[in-house]
């Protein structure tokens, strides 16, 4: 049973990192974002991209939404 409660976490915990690189790599396709998942975490580069994730409510909800 607890190994199946870790699958099932590590494959929510994918999904959610997922989630994260496809709303970047959208809002951030014509930007130059780079977007790379590396084991537990999303690696992102751009000039500025600080204040983009400020100005976009979509795109810090990405990981939030548990989907």
């Amino acid at each position: 049973m607890r190994a199946a409660l870790v699958r099932r976490i590590e494959a929510r915990a994918a999904r959610r990192r997922a989630t994260i690189a496809a709303a970047l790599a959208e809002v951030g396709a014509e930007a130059g974002v780079a977007v790379a998942i590396d084991g537990e975490v999303v690696r992102v580069s751009a000039r500025g991209l600080r204040a983009r994730w400020w100005r976009d409510l979509a795109l810090r909800e990405a990981g939030r939404t548990g989907s």
